[in-house]
């Protein structure tokens, strides 16, 4: 005789289903939240190790500022040095100048020429003076062509007074050479040769 299972057993496969889909969407559910807490963790760790790096590269980067600070000080302080440094050599090189000026004023002036007045410009020289004749004038211009420390004359005035007794006064320009000056050369060899300064 045949058997009958009058069991309600699709039922119970349903129910049966029912419960495994459950545990598995819940075990599904932990797993993406495990997963999203580590992923998480490691998001924040990684972020966490780059604002250090950050953190450190600012450090750097602000020791690195001061050095920069510090080279430009001594790059300031240093042009200034240089530019002392010229400015002693200059002087240096032009203090015998001032003796050869004085004594080209004298040994160009003519007889008959007297001057009352020297001023001087930088290079250029303003001769203010009186002479008994233009042509003492004309004499006094070619004696500083040919000197060594003086050169281009340039008459700016002659005239001559009513009273003739005190001859004609002028006014004339001339430049400064620096002929037989030491050059930049001759002035390190002279520095070198007297030693290191004590």
């Amino acid at each position: 005789m045949p058997r009958i299972n009058l069991l309600p057993w699709r039922e119970a496969e349903r129910k049966r289903r029912r419960q495994e889909f459950g545990i598995g969407v819940l075990a599904a559910l932990v797993l993406a939240g495990v997963i999203g807490l580590i992923f998480s963790w490691q998001m924040q760790s990684a972020i966490d190790a780059q604002n250090e790096r950050n953190q450190r590269l600012k450090s750097e980067i602000q020791k690195l500022d001061k050095q920069i600070e510090e080279i430009n000080g001594l790059d300031q302080q240093k042009q200034r040095l240089v530019a002392r440094m010229e400015v002693i050599q200059q002087l240096q090189r032009s203090r015998p100048e001032a003796v050869h000026l004085m004594d080209q004023l004298v040994r160009t002036l003519p007889d008959g020429v007297y001057l009352t007045s020297v001023k001087q410009t930088n290079r250029r020289i303003q001769l203010k003076g009186v002479a008994q004749s233009s042509t003492r004038v004309s004499a006094y211009m070619r004696n500083i062509e040919n000197s060594q420390w003086l050169e281009d004359p340039a008459l700016e005035i002659v005239e001559t007074k009513g009273n003739s007794d005190r001859g004609a006064e002028f006014v004339l320009y001339a430049t400064q050479t620096t002929t037989g000056a030491p050059t930049n050369d001759d002035a390190t060899a002279q520095v070198a040769a007297r030693g290191p300064v004590r």
